[in-house]
């Protein structure tokens, strides 16, 4: 999908980092309508979450499966044909050429879009270097989202500190999608790039991404409805 088209609901994407279908189930019927789109990554997709995947697509959720997939091409390409035939509408992997490669040609002929991760947002320059990289956050965010542009990737992960420069080097042909959200006052927890709904939103993310100020909440659907009219405020 488009930018463009993207309906303002479908924006918000709660992430359900819980650790049982059950605990993820009570959320779910917590939020109700005010939320569309849900994230099911390792903790809760390990406790059995991907049996959420098919159910969630049936009641006419969108569900974004971040299991950030690298290994040898025909290994992610079956991964990726799995996930696809769960009804999911967004499947993470690495932004390395040949993981993307087999992800995008995998996902042919089905809904699914893939979504390159480029570089965490828990990470920074120091983080990149004690892992062997020379480039800087920035540049090997920029080298991977020109790589997966060429590819066909459909969109990228990045942390809203990214989503302006990206904008200018992948145009509105591809989502930018955010994680590291934190509403003005949340703490930051072990993100190290964090922006604000609304900042985000109008540095260019299209979708963006929310767990822990949502679901630690006290009160969980208002945390998330107060989320979404900052989302609306700044589109308008």
């Amino acid at each position: 999908m488009q930018p463009a088209n993207i309906a303002v609901s479908d924006r918000l994407i709660v992430a359900l980092d819980l650790p049982s279908v059950a605990a993820a189930e009570a959320m779910i019927a917590r939020l109700g309508e005010a939320v569309n789109f849900y994230k099911i990554g390792y903790q809760l997709g390990f406790a059995g979450g991907l049996l959420l995947v098919r159910r969630l697509a049936d009641q006419g959720k969108k569900v974004f499966v971040d299991l950030k997939l690298h290994d040898i091409g025909n290994t992610v390409a079956r991964g990726v044909e799995s996930v696809a035939a769960l009804g999911a509408t967004f499947l993470t992997v690495h932004a390395y050429p040949q993981t993307m490669k087999a992800a995008v040609e995998a996902r042919a002929g089905s809904d699914l879009k893939i979504l390159a991760v480029t570089v965490l947002t828990s990470y920074d320059d120091g983080d990149l270097h004690a892992a062997g990289y020379r480039l800087s956050v920035s540049d090997l965010v920029e080298a991977r989202a020109q790589q997966a542009q060429v590819l066909g990737v459909d969109g990228l992960v990045s942390s809203p500190e990214e989503a302006a420069a990206l904008r200018k080097i992948v145009g509105h042909q591809m989502n930018l999608v955010t994680p590291g959200i934190r509403p003005a006052g949340g703490a930051a927890g072990d993100q190290k790039r964090i922006m604000t709904p609304g900042r985000a939103i109008a540095a260019g993310s299209d979708y963006l991404v929310v767990g822990r100020p949502i679901v630690e909440a006290s009160d969980p659907k208002a945390a998330a409805d107060a989320i979404q009219a900052e989302i609306a405020q700044a589109l308008a």
